[in-house]
């Protein structure tokens, strides 16, 4: 009994001097705790507005008011015409636009009702949902200050449309995000993967030995991958086009070399994973957390960004998936061009040249040592 006790006793030891051990078992699931407390809500806060007062009275002024100060909604813009709605709509930071009617505040006291129009960005259906919810609100609530009798009528009636996504599709949402979830796993997992085996294996001596150069040597391992990952983009802007009824608004040529920066985006990530990590398991282990994880939770592909504390919003800011989520929803559902996109691309060629410069810096690091 006392040599088990003293074997327990090694295995803590050995435990307890592996700080990756340590991470894994007490940093992992206080990470993912934290990460999954502060990104799943279902509620809303600080959405970018917009709002057209073709009225201007005291009415609207003290609504547009009480909706600004609720907490929920932040107004970035004042639409001055019908022809600017489309415009503000297309720059992707409005996700809802209030439209006053002419006249309102004489409505309601002649009439004693006016119409309040709510258009809403839904190529993010579950967003749009709680926007719409939310607004209705507390424009219900505005009602019964107008209205203190219980049976009052109400006076101020919404009406809603949804732009880009009239039926709320659910797929609308889902095709972006897994188009950059499995482009980030084929073109990133991958590519790391099959670096770390010839290290395993040992033959990536005899691949430096080799007249190729070793910058040879690291796009002859990743190439495969671009075609594969490129396939897969392929087939998955088929498959939500043609099964789901996912439209094409813009340039498919447009989508199609946005989707090639970011496999470049994915492979060069792989590649750096490789640099730091001898084997496979290591590389998967690493790919999954760094990158499955944060594509689904940081990304905004199922989670608003805008609803996370500051600090979680700064770490999106970081995240390739995230600009490439906002560039298949510019071009697919809104039919945008590069006009509209090319701050995006940018950053994905930015982060491109970045990983690409720190991986070969790291391999030769490698080398050498």
């Amino acid at each position: 009994m006392k040599r088990f006790f003293g074997f327990v006793k090694k295995e803590f030891y050995h435990i307890f001097r592996d700080w990756r051990t340590l991470i894994i078992l007490f940093g992992m699931p206080a990470i993912q705790l934290l990460l999954f407390g502060y990104v799943i809500t279902n509620e809303i806060k600080d959405v970018g507005i917009a709002v057209f007062d073709q009225s201007k009275d005291e009415v609207t002024i003290k609504l547009t008011n009480k909706i600004a100060s609720s907490g929920y909604f932040k107004i970035i813009d004042q639409v001055e015409s019908y022809q600017d709605i489309e415009k503000i709509f297309k720059k992707g930071k409005v996700k809802e636009i209030i439209v006053f009617e002419q006249d309102f505040a004489k409505k309601i006291k002649k009439e004693g009702a006016a119409d309040i129009q709510l258009l809403t960005d839904a190529s993010e259906p579950n967003t749009a949902n709680l926007i719409v919810n939310y607004t209705s609100g507390i424009i219900a609530s505005f009602n019964k200050e107008l209205n203190p009798l219980a049976n009052a009528k109400m006076r101020i009636t919404p009406e809603v449309r949804m732009l880009y996504n009239p039926e709320l599709k659910g797929v609308f949402m889902f095709v972006p995000g897994i188009m950059a979830m499995l482009l980030m796993l084929v073109s990133a997992i991958m590519t790391s993967i099959s670096i770390t085996r010839e290290k395993e294996l040992g033959t990536m001596e005899v691949l430096l030995v080799s007249p190729l150069k070793p910058v040879q040597i690291i796009f002859g391992k990743v190439m495969p991958y671009v075609f594969l990952a490129f396939a897969d983009a392929l087939i998955i802007i088929a498959i939500g086009h043609f099964v789901f009824g996912m439209p094409i608004v813009g340039s498919l040529a447009l989508l199609m070399l946005e989707s090639l920066l970011f496999i470049t985006v994915a492979l060069s990530l792989g590649i750096l994973i490789s640099t730091v990590t001898n084997s496979q398991q290591i590389a998967m282990m690493l790919s999954m957390v760094a990158l499955m994880l944060p594509t689904i939770l940081l990304s905004g592909f199922i989670f608003p960004i805008e609803n996370m504390p500051w600090i979680l919003q700064a770490l999106c800011q970081l995240m390739p998936p995230k600009w490439f989520i906002i560039i298949i929803k510019s071009i697919m559902l809104k039919g945008n061009g590069f006009l509209f996109v090319w701050k995006e691309t940018l950053i994905l060629l930015g982060m491109a040249a970045f990983f690409i410069i720190l991986s070969i810096k790291k391999f030769k690091i490698r080398l050498e040592g």
